[in-house]
């Protein structure tokens, strides 16, 4: 047995194979869940039907998070296939990508409004009706970035939307915390995927990583996989409200310096 045997996950954010959400769906799967998937649009259902469909996945559903009425039609079919589930995977996020380069003041009010709007009140707005059907035990996990944390160039608002991801992190699982529902964010380090790839400069950002963090390497899918297993398990019982870093301690370092001098 699995330490997900006879769970239910509902997966919202595969893109591709490269995805870090892939990453955990595999990871899920190995240990016996059952997974369902959202998609966004037709170009992005032809990459994402044939990965569900790899491990056997029979939920897969069309949802804009910015589209209350299709985050509520959404779970209204999660509620008629499965009845109850045990676990939320919010791995969304999206900013122009004109706004993810140069200087973060020249920020535009509608592009603040959609980063914030796709990348942190979508969790709260798939939180809501996701609640009533939760299992006790449940655990809803997002992904963050440390950019929320300190300043890294070209992240700009993608930064801030994720520090109020993080915050609502907490407030949700204090809300939550009575039902016995966990709510967690995992911070990854760099990962060459589609939503990276918006970031200007985001090659030099993987090498600086790379060089900087004590392991000397940036960190997998698979990687960042296995945590959110932990946080989905039974294992974590105990956590909530937390932001777990798996970027091969980047976080820790405060100065890099030259060893030859």
């Amino acid at each position: 047995m699995g330490l997900l045997s006879g769970k239910k996950a509902l997966i919202l954010g595969v893109a591709n194979d490269r995805s870090i959400a892939w990453g955990i769906s595999k990871a899920f799967h190995q240990e016996g869940a059952e997974l369902g998937f959202t998609f966004l649009g037709e170009a992005l259902e032809k990459r994402v039907r044939p990965l569900a469909e790899s491990i056997g996945s029979k939920f897969i559903f069309p949802c804009d998070v910015s589209q209350d009425d299709q985050i509520n039609q959404l779970f209204q079919a999660v509620a008629k296939q499965w009845g109850k589930f045990d676990i939320l995977v919010h791995a969304i996020a999206f900013a122009n990508k004109d706004e993810l380069g140069g200087f973060f003041y020249n920020t535009s009010r509608p592009g603040f409004h959609l980063a914030l709007d796709i990348s942190a009140y979508s969790l709260i707005a798939v939180t809501r009706p996701a609640v009533p059907l939760l299992n006790p035990g449940g655990s809803i996990i997002t992904l963050t970035y440390y950019g929320s944390e300190k300043v890294v160039p070209n992240y700009n608002i993608m930064g801030v939307a994720k520090a109020a991801l993080e915050a609502s992190v907490r407030y949700l699982a204090y809300d939550l915390g009575p039902q016995q529902i966990r709510v967690n964010a995992i911070s990854a380090g760099p990962i060459k995927t589609l939503a990276a790839s918006g970031v200007s400069g985001f090659k030099s950002m993987l090498k600086a990583s790379e060089t900087t963090t004590p392991l000397k390497r940036n960190v997998s899918q698979d990687e960042v996989g296995s945590t959110a297993l932990y946080l989905a398990s039974s294992l974590a019982s105990g956590v909530t409200g937390e932001i777990i870093f798996v970027d091969a301690g980047a976080n820790i370092i405060g100065m890099q310096l030259d060893k030859e001098n």
